[in-house]
């Protein structure tokens, strides 16, 4: 397997031509994200966004597709358009400048005390590292505390077709851990390790990065790193994002203007321990060894005209065997394989989905989502049965009708079971969280938001959230008398959230904001099937937002 890789990597290296280079911008740098998909929506720039994360080279490009449109800019969209292209000054072959530069030598060498950043540029190689860091502090909930994270990141982009970049920061979380599997949160999942010092808390490392290959319309890459599918305003339901990262080979190709091709292969880690390989001994250390599991995705985007995007494909997740070279071809349908690589087992999960944008009409987008988990034509006849499949759809005003305005809603339903398998090595997770919608299945979601941008690179936002999750079911292979695909569709409610927020967000400087949020929540659990209000609540949602609360999270952070 191992030599079939090498073979098919040195033989993609020396079919492609080279121009451009990809170093993945982070999906948690809503800043850049929001601005780029606003400029989209005011017909500045045409970029796909159902596929994150973006390059910064791409980026980079859209920010100069806008500086050459000054004059259709607000103040405020000069202001943050300028900070931005600061960011993104190396993927403009440039270096960064500004009143903190401690030391500047001609266009090589550039050492900055605010933001601290040390960037080098030669006819070779260009590069840049820095230190990150973030501290969050809440207060007026069931429980105050505080969580940071702390740790250094670096892009070197060698030559004309290489790329190199890494992320390492270790997350601290005092008293509260702000993620786990089942909890019904948009927090990025961590594997927990036991607090420093006891307590209630966590801690977690999150190593990121990757080495890409680029070509004058695409790239490939053995990358470390989290990604979105799935145009959205509150979390993607085709892929979230939400799980600890893992690896994968990557393909993004863009052949033609009106086409782009995404692919990955990633290795997911199922947290099912195989017995066979694992050892346990009485006293000192045991070794267990997780089953093998792995998943394949595609996504095509076809654009028919300029800036209608519709975008199709498939994922399988399969285990307990070596990686499967078939799934190793990014253009197939990969459920049209089972038949015969997974003859008489069960070891696999396919999945399609469907994405649509429309931004035709300047300043507003148009955007729907379908997630098809399993799907049978049987199933629409019969009023009694559904298909396991998701809804998300939504729009959004951009700058209209009144400027530095964004306003957009969305509204979310997902059927029972979606989602969900019963086998430990093809369900759809990664450490247990799962890979698409942060609901889950059996929910629905009403989501809006306001963000204004009253001066500078100052944001203030508003958003309102009202999520109810239905009963919870398990997968449960040949069920009868009610079967899986009978299960009422949100019968009973066993936990729900109305949440009202208000935030200001500041970027004073290239890859530094300060920030803070004030929530209006009320998250309740229900009595159902049994089981106490109280273990939803538990079950669902952290314990500093059990009941009624009003919390202020304020702080700041260095890089994503």
């Amino acid at each position: 397997m191992q030599k079939l890789l090498i073979t098919v990597a040195l033989s993609l290296l020396t079919v492609f031509t080279s121009m451009g280079q990809t170093a993945w911008q982070h999906v948690s740098d809503r800043g850049i994200y929001n601005f780029v998909d606003e400029l989209a929506s005011m017909h500045i720039i045409d970029i796909t966004t159902a596929v994150k994360p973006y390059s910064r080279k791409e980026i980079a490009s859209a920010l100069q597709q806008a500086e050459s449109q000054w004059s259709q800019l607000t103040t405020s969209q000069r202001a943050r358009l300028d900070h931005y292209l600061q960011e993104y000054a190396m993927e403009r072959d440039e270096l960064k400048r500004g009143n903190w530069q401690l030391y500047g030598r001609d266009t090589t060498l550039s050492v900055h005390l605010l933001p601290p950043e040390i960037a080098y540029r030669d006819s070779l190689l260009r590069m840049t590292m820095r230190p990150v860091y973030g501290y969050r502090n809440f207060s007026g909930g069931n429980e105050d505390f505080w969580a940071t994270y702390g740790g250094v990141e670096a892009i070197a982009y060698i030559g004309n077709n290489w790329t190199v970049y890494a992320s390492l920061r270790d997350n601290y979380q005092a008293d509260q851990r702000l993620a786990q599997p089942t909890w019904l949160v948009q927090e990025p999942g961590g594997t927990y390790k036991v607090q420093t010092g006891g307590g209630k808390g966590g801690e977690f490392s999150e190593m990121r990065g990757g080495v890409t290959y680029n070509w004058n319309w695409g790239t490939i890459g053995l990358v470390k790193d989290h990604l979105q599918w799935g145009d959205n305003e509150n979390g993607a339901n085709i892929f979230s994002g939400r799980t600890p990262s893992f690896p994968m080979i990557k393909l993004h190709a863009n052949p033609a203007h009106w086409i782009e091709f995404n692919y990955y292969h990633g290795w997911l880690v199922s947290e099912a321990i195989d017995s066979v390989r694992s050892y346990f001994v009485d006293e000192g250390h045991s070794r267990t060894v997780n089953r093998s599991m792995y998943i394949a995705a595609n996504m095509i985007t076809v654009k028919p005209m300029p800036r209608l995007h519709f975008s199709f494909g498939n994922s399988i997740v399969y285990g307990d065997m070596p990686v499967q070279p078939a799934y190793l071809i990014p253009v197939f349908f990969y459920k049209s394989l089972v038949h015969t690589i997974h003859w008489g087992s069960s070891f696999q999960n396919s999945a399609m989905y469907f994405n649509l944008s429309s931004r035709q009409i300047k300043h507003l987008h148009l955007h729907a989502t379908y997630f098809i988990d399993e799907f049978s034509i049987r199933r629409i006849k019969d009023p009694t049965r559904h298909n396991f499949t998701g809804f998300k759809g939504g729009f959004s005003l951009t700058d209209w009708p009144v400027r530095n305005i964004f306003l957009a809603t969305e509204y979310t339903f997902t059927n029972p079971i979606t989602y969900l398998h019963d086998e430990p090595t093809t369900r759809f997770r990664s450490n247990r969280y799962n890979l698409g919608h942060y609901l889950e299945d059996n929910a629905e979601e009403f989501f809006a938001t306001l963000r204004i941008y009253p001066v500078s690179t100052l944001e203030l936002a508003a958003t309102y959230t009202h999520a109810r999750k239905g009963n919870h079911y398990q997968y449960i292979r040949g069920r009868r008398n009610p079967r899986i695909d009978e299960m009422p569709v949100m019968e009973e409610i066993t936990w729900e959230n109305r949440n009202i927020s208000f935030e200001a967000t500041f970027r004073p400087m290239t890859n530094f904001r300060v920030f803070a949020r004030y929530s209006i929540s009320n998250i309740q659990g229900y009595e159902v099937d049994g089981e106490t209000a109280q273990y939803y609540l538990n079950l669902f949602s952290p314990q500093y937002l059990h009941g009624k609360n009003n919390v202020l999270e304020v702080g700041f952070g260095l890089g994503f």
